[in-house]
């Protein structure tokens, strides 16, 4: 079981490190530029994901429906969850650029200095036509995953992370004979690498013979009726818990100033790209999950959890041991050149000391959730999530800046409290196995 989930995970690893790696670039090429630069890309780069975390988590799902049809041996019909998932990404990303003219005037809404809100808007302004892309990318890596093949999804991330850093390389500072488009640059190579990975991906799929002769009848809005039924929730799960941490970023963070908003973001971008491999493990594990739901193996399910889980929390101590014994060589690399006052250098490695404290509960909660977004159990899932960001995190979060006068330290306790508590509640509704009664494919649904 250890092998089979290691040879999933690896190529999924890849793919989530070189796709984080397209924001940890950013941040690291648009130091040089200053710190005002730096927060406007950084935090733009979080405002990109908390645009496409929506229907990034709803065509997840996609990857459940795959591996259960899997394990069940019935693939005539799993083409067609392809389908779905790409028509998703493209309604969100048709949606997404009819709202782009009205990002400057929401971004004006927030406490911004007048130069991080222009870089902001210029980032925000290119980096948002990446949605269709990176949501099409996300929809066929998922399908290709839940079929039991991982690699299709790396080909793709690692596409875009090569375009990405020399697409940074040649716009951002002036080069070959280009002025320099600084934030706007990164958000534009950026951009241009992911529709380079989804071009890769998209082609892989027009060109896959063995599915498509394979795939069996057209679209059938019931079926797409119940991927939206089932990755509605995993998606609303996510956005809105990332929504309470976008507000927790944009609001409280940044009334600590420009220094300390720069330096959280910082740590975030290397959190980001430490947490990537954890969630391939998981989402590895996930596939292994809905491929024993899918031949009626639910005996086996604890087993591959353990297994998985056991795999996440030991990457994610490893990362805490180097957070806590050095944390200001990682933060240096982004400490931009004109940099005096030595507050992003000081705050960075305080948050990024105190971050290791939640690794490894953050490992075994991303095991957890993957598990039951495997089984179906995605409702549950989002109510959970919306209660402890809305209703512990942020209003826990806010009370310690603008009613206790806290700083740095009482930022990062709330972002412990919350991951620990998320953590121990995956656990308990895991433990109590109703997770074993949700019908993903209706038993007398017709599978071709």
């Amino acid at each position: 079981m250890l092998k089979k989930l290691l040879r999933l995970s690896w190529p999924i690893v890849l793919a989530r490190a070189t796709q984080s790696v397209v924001g940890f670039c950013d941040a690291l090429m648009v130091a040089q530029l200053g710190e005002e630069a730096l927060a406007a890309a950084t935090t733009g780069s979080l405002n990109t994901f908390a645009v496409l975390i929506l229907p990034m988590g709803t065509v997840f799902i996609v990857q459940s429906f795959a591996a259960q049809l899997s394990g069940r041996g019935e693939l005539a019909g799993a083409r067609r969850y392809a389908w779905y998932g790409l028509s998703i990404a493209l309604l969100f990303g048709v949606l997404t650029a009819l709202a782009l003219p009205f990002v400057p005037a929401l971004l004006a809404l927030l406490h911004y200095t007048p130069g991080v809100h222009a870089d902001m808007s210029a980032y925000l302004g290119w980096r948002l036509w990446s949605v269709f892309p990176a949501i099409g990318v996300e929809a066929l890596g998922n399908w290709y995953g839940g079929l039991g093949n991982t690699r299709i999804s790396m080909i793709a991330g690692i596409v875009t992370m090569l375009a990405n850093v020399a697409g940074n390389y040649l716009l951002i500072e002036p080069r070959f004979g280009l002025p320099g488009y600084g934030v706007a640059g990164a958000a534009i190579a950026s951009t241009v690498a992911t529709c380079l990975g989804f071009a890769v991906i998209v082609g892989i799929f027009l060109r896959d013979r063995e599915t498509r002769s394979a795939s069996a009848g057209g679209f059938r809005v019931s079926e797409l009726k119940r991927v939206l039924r089932f990755g509605l929730p995993n998606g609303v799960n996510w956005f809105l818990e990332f929504a309470a941490f976008a507000l927790f970023v944009n609001v409280v963070v940044a009334h600590l100033g420009t220094s300390v908003l720069a330096a959280f973001n910082v740590v975030m971008q290397i959190n980001l790209v430490s947490f990537m491999p954890a969630f391939g493990f998981a989402s590895a594990g996930a596939i292994l999950v809905g491929e024993a739901i899918g031949r009626r193996a639910i005996d086996d399910v604890p087993r591959i959890v353990r297994r998985a889980a056991g795999v996440a929390m030991l990457w994610m101590a490893s990362v805490g041991a180097i957070y806590l014994l050095a944390p200001a060589p990682l933060i240096r690399l982004f400490e931009p050149e004109d940099a005096t006052t030595g507050t992003l250098l000081a705050s960075g490695t305080l948050m990024l000391r105190m971050a290791a404290l939640w690794q490894l509960f953050d490992g075994l909660a991303m095991a957890l959730s993957e598990a039951l977004r495997a089984a179906g159990d995605t409702t549950w899932c989002m109510i959970l999530r919306v209660v402890l960001a809305w209703g512990i995190f942020t209003p826990l979060a806010w009370a310690s800046i603008f009613v206790w006068g806290g700083g740095v330290t009482t930022l990062m306790v709330s972002l412990i409290a919350y991951m620990c508590a998320l953590a121990l509640a995956f656990y308990l509704r895991y433990a109590t196995g109703r997770w074993k009664r949700i019908q993903l494919l209706e038993p007398d649904e017709p599978l071709v």
